[in-house]
């Protein structure tokens, strides 16, 4: 269950399922596991910096990590510079024919700056 778009893309939502744009949070039932808001059409800035590597490092260690809070350290090798946090998700109308970056299950990186300066809504 997710708020979907109803009505004539990208020009008019309806609202038909009782919200236009977006939906509060956790407004669906959970899934089967007891998670909400798994799929859904919004980008998520997180407060983790971001390193390619982090779950290998969480992996070397052993056991299940939970709850982990992130690298203590930002590093992106193409822009080795430049400190980056997490963003996660985007929409749920992208394929994997065209724009993946913004598929909901991906997870990539933004810099910090960028954060700051701009709201991000797939």
């Amino acid at each position: 269950m997710a708020n979907t778009y109803q009505g004539n893309f990208p020009d008019k939502d309806t609202g038909a399922d009782g919200f236009v744009g977006i939906s509060p949070v956790a407004h669906y039932a959970p899934n089967p596991y007891g998670l909400y808001d798994m799929a859904g059409n919004v980008s998520q800035w997180t407060s983790d910096l971001h390193r390619p590597d982090y779950y290998r490092q969480l992996a070397s260690i052993g056991g299940v990590a939970r709850n982990p809070q992130g690298p203590l350290t930002s590093f992106d090798p193409s822009e080795p510079d430049q400190p980056k946090k997490v963003h996660r998700g985007g929409s749920y109308l992208r394929t994997d024919q065209y724009c993946s970056r913004y598929i909901t299950r991906t997870r990539g990186a933004k810099s910090v700056q960028a954060q700051t300066t701009s709201a991000f809504a797939a």
